[in-house]
């Protein structure tokens, strides 16, 4: 009798790769009039015209978690914005010590108009759509366009702001305080993708595992849980499953943040 497992692999392996092909012709076809992220990615600022010059650079790929987008210094031949899902930004040091760096989110921006190589491991956390453009019709399409320079430069300026908060973040910040920032940046921009501002009762699919929090956090797993279970007892929220937080109360989850958010002297 013959052995079915390798048969049954192949069939596995070959309807797996059907499904990708499948879900890139999908997001081919997509208008960018019906992006989910046109509010906020690169293209946000562009005229019906400039949509349709980048519509004929522009071209989808889809990655399944777990897998690298781009390797350090590996070379750049596209730039992109995150359609949907999550990835990490991270730096691989001689040792082979890794760094988590920062998380790229729907609309956020991948490559570096004008640079060659790649500066960081792109890494997709859960499946992952980007809307890739060739990078050298889209260099000069800057130069053509103010409308894309002027909203890359505003992307940029708010990458080097989350930047800065991120120092505080890791630099100054107790367990707790690190869990609870975390969840108000994710609470933060899953509501800006829906045009709304955050609010008391809103709720957002957690993308990271408990280990990719402790990476990224420079904490232990232990810890992670911990403080999440602390958070969850407290009342500052609320879990549904694995990964659906609820913010009951969105002032108190921005208390433990630890922020000075009144602008108020602190005594």
């Amino acid at each position: 009798m013959t052995n079915a497992r390798p048969t049954l692999i192949r069939i596995k392996q070959d309807t797996s790769l059907v499904e990708k092909i499948m879900n890139e012709l999908r997001f081919n076809t997509r208008d960018c009039g019906s992006c989910p992220i046109r509010h906020r990615a690169v293209c946000a600022r562009c005229q019906p015209d400039e949509l349709e010059q980048l519509d004929a650079i522009k071209y989808y790929r889809t990655f399944e978690a777990g897998q690298p987008v781009i390797w350090s210094g590996d070379p750049m031949e596209f730039v992109s914005s995150v359609v949907s899902g999550i990835a990490t930004l991270s730096q691989t040091m001689e040792d082979g010590r890794t760094q988590m760096v920062g998380l790229l989110l729907p609309s956020d921006f991948i490559g570096r108009p004008g640079r060659d190589a790649a500066p960081f491991d792109v890494v997709a956390v859960t499946d992952l759509t980007l809307c890739c453009f060739r990078k050298k019709p889209f260099e000069d399409m800057m130069e053509k366009t103010p409308s894309i320079g002027t909203r890359l430069l505003q992307m940029t300026l708010d990458e080097l702001d989350s930047a800065r908060e991120w120092m505080l973040v890791l630099g100054r910040k107790t367990a707790r305080e690190k869990i609870a920032s975390l969840l108000a940046i994710l609470a933060r921009r899953d509501a800006s993708l829906y045009k709304k501002p955050p609010h008391d009762g809103m709720s957002f699919e957690l993308p990271l595992t408990r280990e990719s929090m402790a990476d990224y956090l420079g904490l232990t797993l232990e810890t992670v849980s911990r403080q999440v279970s602390a958070l969850k007892k407290s009342g500052v929220i609320e879990l549904q499953g694995k990964r659906r937080v609820i913010i009951p109360d969105l002032q108190a989850l921005v208390a433990e943040t630890g922020d000075d958010v009144d602008g108020a002297p602190i005594t």
